[in-house]
C-alpha cells in the first residue's frame, strides 16, 4: 500500500489499523480514480471518533447500549461516545423571546405541508428487470396520448389499463402529502400544476406511471404558536452541535495526530 496516500493513523500513540479507515472510505466521496482524497476523509472520521473513545475511557465512562431502530441497538463504541457527549454537552435551551426572534427572522420559512389530489395509470414491472422494464414503458407511452384527451379518458384508461388497485375508482389515489408515498413519484407531484398530466412516464419501483394532478392545496404559513416547539427543538440541537464541535475541537488541539489532517480544519 502507498504510504504517502494511505498513511498510518496514529492518535495519541495508538495506531489505527488500516481496515478500520479503508472501511470508513465507502462513506466519503472522492473524484473517480483518486482515492487519496477518500481515505484522509476516512482517516479524519476515524480519528475523531478515536479520540472520543479514548476520552470516554480515560473517564471510565460506562453506557448502556440503547435501542436505535426496532431490533437494532448501538454497538459499545458508540454507546461509549454518545455517553460522553452526554456528559459534557449541556445545550442551551432557547427562552420565548430568543424563539420569537428566530421565527421573525422569516415567517415564510414555516409552511403547512401542501396536500396534493392525484390519479394514476400504473403499468407495473421490477425496474431491475430490462426487458420487463423498456416493455412497460413503451406500454404507458401508448397510454399517455389516449390518457390526455379528458378527464373521462384518463379514468376509462386507468378503470381498463391500471395494475393498481386504484384502478376500480379510476386511477384516483385521494389526497396525498409529503411522505406518503415513495420519494421518485412524490417530486413528481411538486412539480405538477392543477389539472396537467406527465408527458411522459415515470419510473418507481413499483413500475411506470401515468400521473395526473387533480387538485392542489398549497400549505400557508404557519403562526408563531404552531411552530414554536419545532423552533425549540432546532435551536437546542443546533446549540448541542456548537458545543459538541467545540469540544471535539479542544481534544484535537490536545492530541498528538499523524496520518490526518484535523488540525487543518
Amino acid at each position: 500500500m502507498n504510504s504517502a496516500l494511505f498513511p498510518d493513523l496514529i492518535v495519541n500513540g495508538e495506531t489505527v489499523p488500516h481496515t478500520l479507515v479503508a472501511s470508513e472510505t465507502q462513506n466519503h466521496d472522492a473524484p473517480a480514480g483518486k482515492p487519496g482524497i477518500a481515505w484522509r476523509k476516512a482517516a479524519n472520521a476515524v480519528a475523531i471518533r478515536t479520540l472520543l473513545l479514548q476520552e470516554a475511557r480515560a473517564r471510565a465512562l460506562v453506557a448502556e447500549r440503547q435501542e436505535v431502530a426496532p431490533g437494532k441497538f448501538e454497538t459499545d463504541e458508540e454507546a461509549q461516545i454518545r455517553g460522553l457527549l452526554e456528559s459534557v454537552v449541556d445545550p442551551d435551551v432557547p427562552d420565548d423571546d430568543a424563539i420569537y426572534a428566530e421565527w421573525k427572522k422569516d415567517p415564510s420559512r414555516f409552511h403547512a405541508p401542501p396536500l396534493w389530489e392525484v390519479s394514476h395509470i400504473l403499468c407495473a414491472c421490477d425496474p431491475r428487470d430490462e426487458e420487463a422494464k423498456r416493455d412497460a414503458m413503451h406500454r404507458a407511452e401508448s397510454l399517455i396520448a389516449v390518457a390526455s384527451k379528458d378527464a373521462k379518458a384518463f379514468s376509462a384508461v386507468a378503470m381498463r389499463e391500471s395494475d393498481c388497485g386504484s384502478k376500480s375508482s379510476g386511477g384516483a389515489l385521494g389526497q396525498l402529502g409529503p411522505g406518503d408515498t415513495v420519494p421518485e413519484f412524490e417530486a413528481v407531484l411538486r412539480s405538477l400544476d392543477e389539472g396537467e398530466i406527465t408527458p411522459e412516464p415515470i419510473l418507481t419501483r413499483h413500475g411506470w406511471h401515468i400521473v395526473r394532478m387533480d387538485a392542489v392545496a398549497l400549505g400557508g404559513v404557519l403562526p408563531f404558536d404552531a411552530v414554536k416547539p419545532k423552533i425549540a427543538d432546532a435551536m437546542e440541537k443546533a446549540s448541542w452541535a456548537r458545543q459538541a464541535q467545540k469540544f471535539v475541537q479542544k481534544l484535537v488541539a490536545s492530541a498528538e495526530i499523524s496520518g490526518a489532517d484535523l488540525e487543518a480544519k
